[in-house]
C-alpha cells in the first residue's frame, strides 16, 4: 500500500484517480481547494466513498496551504510514496483576448502550482530516498493544437517541460517520474464545461468577424474524433496501474488518447532524443532512478 497525495482531487481526472487508487489498496490524501465551500460536498463525497480516501485541504496557489497539505499527510502516515501533480485550469478563446493577467493565473496554477508542492513535498521523498512523482499532463504539448487554447496548450507544454527535468534530478534520490498523458475528452470530464473565457470582450469580438463559432465548431469535431468506447476512466486506470508498476520498470511517460491527435507518435520520438542525448553526454544513470 502506498500513501498518495493527489492534487485538483475533487472533480475530473483527479476524483476518478483518488478512488481508483483506493480500490487499488492504497491510501488516498485528496486534495481539494476550499474543503469548507466550494468543494465541501466533494470532500463528504471522498470521506464517505473509503475511510482510506481522505480530504485534505490543498490550494496549489498558496505555499502556505500546500506546506500544511505535506504536513499533514507526513504527520498522520510518516511519509509520502506517490506525488500527484493533477490540479489544472482551462481556457478557450482566441488568445490575444486574454490578459496578461489572465495568462500568469493559468500558468500559476498548471505550472507554479507543481513547484509549490514540489517544494513542500520533495524534501519528504528526498530523505526517505525513495517516491513517485506522477504529472497529468496533455497530448496537446506534442499533438494536434486546434486554435482558441493556446494559453491552456503553452502552460500545459510548460509543465510537461519541467517534468522531464525534474525526472533527471531526482532519479539519484531514487525518485521515479511518469507523466500521464491524456487526450481530449468531451465528457466524462469537466475541463470544457468549467474552461475560463477572455476579459477582453471587444478583441473576442473582432476575432468573431473572422473566426464566427470556431469554439463550438473545434468542440463538435473533437466530439466527432472521439470513438465510442472512449473512456475517461482509462487515465485513473493508467494512474493506478503506473503506481502498481515494480520501482525501476515504470515508464517515464504513459498515454491514453483514443482520438489519436498524434501526441503518442511525437513524444516517443522526443523521449528517444532525450534518452540518446543523455547517453552521449554521459548521464544516462539519470533515466533510471537509483535502487
Amino acid at each position: 500500500m502506498s500513501v498518495v497525495l493527489i492534487s485538483g482531487a475533487s472533480s475530473g481526472f483527479g476524483a476518478l484517480t483518488a478512488r481508483a487508487l483506493v480500490d487499488a489498496g492504497h491510501l488516498v490524501y485528496a486534495g481539494m481547494r476550499d474543503l469548507a465551500g466550494r468543494n465541501a460536498t466533494a470532500a463528504a463525497d471522498a470521506v464517505g466513498y473509503s475511510p482510506n480516501l481522505r480530504a485534505v485541504e490543498l490550494d496549489v496557489s498558496s505555499e502556505t496551504s500546500v506546506q500544511q497539505a505535506v504536513d499533514t499527510v507526513v504527520g498522520e502516515q510518516g511519509r509520502i510514496g506517490v506525488l500527484i501533480h493533477n490540479a489544472g485550469h482551462m481556457v478557450t478563446g482566441p488568445a490575444e483576448a486574454f490578459t496578461p493577467e489572465q495568462v500568469l493565473d493559468l500558468y500559476d496554477t498548471n505550472v507554479v502550482g507543481t513547484q509549490r508542492l514540489n517544494r513542500a513535498a520533495l524534501p519528504v521523498l528526498r530523505a526517505q530516498q525513495d517516491g513517485l512523482v506522477v504529472w497529468v499532463g496533455s497530448s496537446s504539448t506534442r499533438g494536434g493544437t486546434p486554435p482558441y487554447l493556446a494559453p491552456y496548450f503553452a502552460a500545459k507544454a510548460g509543465m510537461d517541460a519541467l517534468a522531464q527535468s525534474y525526472a533527471l534530478e531526482l532519479a539519484r534520490f531514487g525518485i521515479e517520474t511518469t507523466i500521464v498523458v491524456p487526450g481530449a475528452f468531451t465528457h466524462g470530464t469537466n475541463h470544457f464545461l468549467h474552461s475560463g473565457s477572455p476579459a477582453d470582450t471587444d478583441v473576442v469580438a473582432a476575432y468573431e468577424t473572422k473566426y464566427a463559432g470556431l469554439m463550438e465548431h473545434v468542440g463538435q469535431r473533437l466530439a466527432d474524433l472521439e470513438p465510442e468506447w472512449s473512456d475517461v476512466a482509462e487515465v485513473a486506470r493508467l494512474i493506478v496501474s503506473v503506481v502498481d508498476t515494480e520501482k525501476g520498470k515504470r515508464p517515464f511517460r504513459a498515454s491514453y488518447d483514443p482520438s489519436d491527435d498524434g501526441a503518442i507518435v511525437v513524444n516517443a520520438v522526443a523521449d528517444r532524443v532525450r534518452s540518446e542525448f543523455l547517453h552521449r553526454i554521459g548521464l544516462e544513470d539519470l533515466l533510471r532512478p537509483v535502487a
